[in-house]
Formats: C-alpha cells, sequence, structure tokens
C-alpha cells in the first residue's frame, strides 16, 4: 500500500504540485484499501464522452484543477449526466466556469465518475498537527460541514474503539441508525475505512499534510461505504 501511494506522491511532486487532484487522491486511497467510485481524467469533451460510454451513464463531472479546491462553488461540478450532448455541454460550462474563477490556467480537464448510489454523506479528514501527527477527523458531510461542525477528533493511530468512541461523538451520525423510511447505515464499513486512513496516516508520516474525503457515502448495511471526492496535500 505505502510503496503505490508514495509513487502517486512522487509522480506530482516531479511536476512541482504538492496538491493531488481528485484522480489522483482517490488512486491513493483506493490503494490504501479505502472503496472509491471509479474516477478517470478527461482534458478534451471528446474524451469525457468517451470515457462516459465506458463507465455507464448516468455520469457526474467535476472541474480538475491545482489552484480550485471547492468545486461546487464555482459550477465545477455536473450531477446526473445522462448522455454524449449532456456530458460535452457540462464540460463547457465547467471549462467556462473554472476560468472566469481562477483563470485559464486553472483549468486542467474534468474527472468522470458513474453517478453514485444515495448514502448518508459523511466526511473523514486528517491533518498533521505539530505536536501529535497526524489527527483524524470524523463528521457529518457535504457542503454544510463548516458550517455545523459536527465533528470528533483522535491522534493516530487509533483503535477500532476508538472509531467506535468518534462515531458515537457525531451527534447527526445517529441517522445511521436508521430514520423513519431511512435504513440503517454501514457503520462496519465505515468504522473499516476510519482504520484504513489512520494506517495509511502513520504509514505516511509527515510527508501526508493532509487528507479530505468529503463526501463520504455510508450506504445501507451491508452495501459499504464510498468515497465520493478526495483531495489531499502533501510536503515537497
Amino acid at each position: 500500500m505505502t510503496d503505490s501511494v508514495e509513487a502517486i506522491l512522487t509522480a506530482a511532486r516531479s511536476g512541482g504540485r504538492n496538491l493531488l487532484s481528485e484522480v489522483e487522491a482517490k488512486a491513493a486511497l483506493g490503494a490504501a484499501g479505502v472503496p472509491v467510485t471509479p474516477t478517470q481524467l478527461a482534458t478534451s469533451p471528446a474524451q469525457a464522452t468517451d470515457l462516459a460510454a465506458e463507465m455507464g451513464y448516468p455520469v457526474v463531472l467535476k472541474v480538475v484543477s491545482d489552484t480550485i479546491t471547492h468545486k461546487s462553488d464555482i459550477g465545477g461540478v455536473e450531477l446526473n449526466l445522462a448522455g454524449a450532448d449532456a456530458v460535452e455541454a457540462a464540460y463547457a460550462r465547467i471549462q467556462t466556469a473554472a476560468e472566469a474563477a481562477a483563470g485559464p490556467s486553472a483549468f486542467a480537464g474534468v474527472s468522470v465518475q458513474p453517478m453514485a448510489a444515495p448514502g448518508t454523506e459523511v466526511i473523514m479528514g486528517m491533518t498533521q498537527d505539530p505536536q501529535f501527527g497526524p489527527v483524524l477527523l470524523l463528521g457529518m458531510g457535504g457542503v454544510l460541514v463548516e458550517l455545523y461542525r459536527d465533528v470528533s477528533l483522535r491522534v493516530c493511530p487509533i483503535t477500532r474503539h476508538d472509531a467506535r468512541e468518534m462515531l458515537q461523538e457525531v451527534r447527526g451520525a445517529r441517522i445511521l441508525d436508521g430514520y423513519r423510511n431511512s435504513p440503517p447505515g454501514d457503520t462496519d464499513a465505515l468504522l473499516d475505512v476510519m482504520l484504513k486512513v489512520s494506517t495509511m496516516a502513520v504509514h505516511l508520516g509527515s510527508s501526508l499534510k493532509e487528507l479530505d474525503i468529503n463526501p463520504l457515502a455510508v450506504l445501507p448495511q451491508g452495501r459499504g461505504v464510498k468515497a465520493l471526492d478526495a483531495l489531499a496535500v502533501f510536503g515537497v
């Protein structure tokens, strides 16, 4: 696992970058055993439509950029695209939005991925604390995470007991027990991913500065979890 992730970081460093794209960050997570949505880079509308056809519709396009981190804020995310014409039009809209927000050099293409099954969105992240080293974060995810700040923190490495305590400390996570017509979420799979991210953070040490998986979709019990978006910052 570590060698595969280090190879991804080395390739990015060789380009003078310390920020992994969504495509690269998901590749690193996949190498660490975290389930991710299949995601590939397209640098032209034709390539985007080819990839979408291979993956199967509907698909999602997201801006790929070294400088734009909050994609949805600038109109850089297009959901539920059901055909080639829709993909081409979405590619053009994303490129226009990215260049308007951050200049032509900010646009490096789009990520193409299948539209994911619905699930409860959580955020999982890691930051390097100057004193304690890698610290794992878990909270309710999506676009409102910064507003509610409903999160729990632990210094890595964590145990499964630690992971379960973190989940219990997040108030909104009670929805994973099942609520009205919503089935219980696959909390066992979520705990597994927390342990894998903790292990990844410890193995990479200070070379991994920040990791943000948001959203991480928790699917109904027995169906696992899926990282829908990811960002990673590392030392050059």
